[in-house]
């Protein structure tokens, strides 16, 4: 895949960008990354930048969104926090890759036996992290019916769950992004990636 220019963004949909983090993933999975030469795409985006999309994801530092959907430099805008949840500042850089810089797809990428979903779910308090996990109780109170599921998969569920709560968020706290998707200019998906396998499994 070329290196994003104004001319490659303008001529992409939601739907393609949909197929390329598809594509990427496969790649990444099947071990046939695609050839890049790094150093020409610092280059090439040194006097612009023109991102398909925005990944939201984890900081866990086994989920490096470039890595595993196989992009370069400049593809996306990748903003990682624990537990992929977010705020205004979150939001406020979304509307920027958006409306601002044309990114055409929005993807929240949670991740599988993820800690801070653990976190939540244990109520551990520490610090700053307290305050972080409490934005993530939400989706363990709504995974309470599956309380009778152990271990992993309970936590998991919970991780999902999180995901379709944040991509309500986004289109409950961002008036901007909610008529981005009515007028299809963009699209939003959320997706779990399986850190024992490496692929990435969309929510439906």
């Amino acid at each position: 895949m070329q290196t994003q220019t104004k001319a490659t963004l303008d001529a992409m949909t939601p739907e393609k960008s949909l197929e390329l983090l598809k594509e990427g993933n496969r790649r990444f999975v099947e071990s046939q990354r695609m050839e890049r030469n790094l150093k020409d795409q610092v280059i090439e985006t040194s006097e612009g930048q023109y991102p398909f999309a925005v990944v939201l994801g984890c900081i866990d530092s086994r989920v490096p969104p470039e890595l595993i959907f196989d992009l370069g430099i400049g593809d996306i805008f990748g903003i990682r926090i624990a537990g992929n949840f977010v705020n205004e500042d979150i939001l406020g850089s979304m509307e920027f890759a958006c409306k601002v810089v044309g990114s055409k797809f929005i993807l929240v990428l949670g991740h599988t036996i993820c800690g801070a979903i653990q976190g939540a779910y244990d109520d551990v308090e520490l610090g700053h992290l307290t305050g972080l996990i409490d934005k993530l109780k939400p989706a363990v109170i709504a995974s309470q019916d599956s309380s009778n599921l152990e271990g992993d998969y309970h936590i998991n569920q919970i991780a999902k769950k999180n995901v379709q709560l944040t991509i309500e968020n986004i289109k409950k706290q961002s008036s901007i992004l909610k008529q981005m998707l009515e007028q299809g200019e963009i699209a939003i998906a959320g997706a779990m990636y399986d850190i024992a396998s490496g692929e990435v499994f969309f929510i439906e």
